[in-house]
């Protein structure tokens, strides 16, 4: 089985990745979608969580070396980042939605060394706008972004069309595809293997069908 199988397998044994086809939810955008992820659950179920972290800390030693800090995007990256750093003993620190409107009105938490070569964490991607401006508020602070990883990709295409106009890559344990290929060996999902994939390739026209 490969890490992006394993990966794939436990989101979904701990229900970190639930998938409904016939009763959707409704994303803060208002989309509908087959698919919820909620990779903060993988914080409170150590096994599941030593494996992940380890496997995204190999992902960012494999693909971006001579990485010098891990940056976590508040919130939900911020715990990723925190287990990655330690396992690969490197500094850490945090980027916030928006500055602090007190004290030093800090956008970036912890200590930046300018030039240091970074890598932004997250949990998932889906048009990456958060991670993207997490990243901008690092090169502004004089960091070198030199890539992004992340857990989980929802693969759409505004996301993907975000990363091709910047010159680092972003790389990620599993992705909704490769999700999709794994879940469907449950009896209980094959039947819905269709109408999973045509999300993935037309949100807003699949999302279209539930509307009143």
């Amino acid at each position: 089985m490969s890490v992006s199988e394993h990966v794939a397998e436990k989101l979904l044994a701990i229900e970190a990745v639930n998938l409904k086809p016939d009763q959707p939810y409704t994303w803060a955008s208002g989309l509908k979608a087959p698919i919820y992820c909620d990779n903060r659950l993988i914080m409170s179920f150590p096994e599941t969580r030593d494996f992940i972290e380890q496997a995204l800390a190999d992902l960012i030693k494999t693909q971006f070396k001579g990485v010098e800090v891990i940056a976590g995007t508040a919130t939900a990256g911020i715990p990723h980042a925190a287990f990655v750093a330690n396992i690969l003993n490197l500094p850490m620190i945090y980027v916030r939605s928006s500055a602090k409107d007190h004290g030093k009105e800090n956008a970036i938490e912890g200590y930046l060394k300018p030039g240091s070569k970074v890598v932004m964490v997250e949990d998932l991607i889906s048009t990456g706008g958060s991670v993207l401006d997490a990243a901008s508020k690092v090169e502004q602070a004089g960091g070198e972004v030199i890539g992004c990883a992340a857990i989980f990709n929802y693969m759409l295409e505004s996301g993907q069309q975000a990363f091709s106009e910047v010159e680092y890559s972003l790389e990620t344990l599993t992705n909704y595809r490769e999700l999709v290929e794994y879940a469907v060996s449950d009896p209980k999902l094959k039947a819905y293997y269709d109408t999973l994939v045509e999300w993935y390739q037309d949100p807003a026209k699949w999302s279209k069908q539930f509307e009143a």
